[in-house]
């Protein structure tokens, strides 16, 4: 049985779905390289406008699992590929370099690994069940997988060592006090509004805006404000050259929906 699903859903939307409910979706390497080879795929596929993820069963994603961490201390991850791959894989940041918006649908728990990749995820709706822990700090490790980078950058510095350091559970409507998460909605209502929004996103939004736009924000960040609107006019200039902002225009002054090509690789 695979770990990780991938379901492509009309209009445009390419779920994917951790799939080890009896363990609260937990991370293994199997776990890991299913997740980043159903990534590729939706990323690839030029039908696919928005990536959304969630857990099955009532758990998001528990972390890493014990059992490969258990592993680690006395040197057995070496001749166990899974530690390998948890160790060694594909980094949680590669979702902030894709051309496609990811939702995260957080279900329940997403804890350490699981916080991680949530976090990296571009839109976060959370049920009203959903928690959150690094809980990094009570395994006697560190800041893992660019949680320093990301956690700090949705909540400020001081919340975020606080939650590092303490490891201590986020319930659902502190994460949306603190900006960790966009949106909370009741627990049954998770998934109909993450897809409603994804449809929205696929249906009627431009794919090239959205790529340029994911780009601005994750690499603008370190730069002065006068050099990202000088960036700001020059990507401006470009996208006028696309087909998508002719679309746009006539498809608002003719009142019907928009039909705008697949993201270019290089938007």
């Amino acid at each position: 049985m695979s770990e990780c699903l991938y379901e492509f859903v009309e209009p445009g939307i390419g779920l994917i779905t951790f799939n080890r409910p009896e363990r609260l979706n937990a991370w293994t390497g199997r776990m890991g390289n299913e997740y980043f080879d159903a990534i590729d795929k939706a990323e690839a596929d030029p039908k696919v406008r928005v990536i959304v993820v969630t857990g099955a069963g009532k758990g998001y994603c528990a972390g890493a699992d014990m059992g490969t961490l258990q592993a680690i201390p006395s040197g057995d991850s070496s001749k166990n590929n899974d530690g390998a791959s948890i160790i060694e894989g594909r980094m949680q940041d590669e979702i902030t370099r894709l051309t496609k918006p990811v939702i995260a649908a957080v279900n329940g728990a997403a804890a350490g690994l699981g916080m991680v990749q949530a976090l990296m995820c571009d839109i976060r709706f959370a049920s009203d069940k959903a928690k959150f822990t690094a809980a990094f700090s009570k395994r006697g490790l560190i800041a893992e997988y660019g949680m320093s980078w990301v956690l700090p950058r949705l909540v400020g510095q001081a919340a975020a060592l606080d939650i590092l350091m303490s490891s201590r559970i986020v319930m659902a409507d502190e994460a949306l006090t603190l900006g960790m998460v966009n949106h909370v909605v009741p627990d049954d209502k998770l998934m109909e509004t993450v897809m409603a929004y994804a449809t929205e996103l696929a249906m009627n939004v431009s794919p090239s805006s959205m790529a340029v736009m994911k780009r601005q924000v994750y690499g603008d960040y370190g730069k002065d404000v006068a050099t990202a609107s000088k960036d700001a006019l020059r990507l401006m200039a470009e996208s006028f050259t696309r087909p998508d902002f002719k679309e746009g225009v006539q498809s608002f002054l003719q009142k019907r929906a928009p039909e705008f090509p697949p993201v270019h690789p290089k938007a």
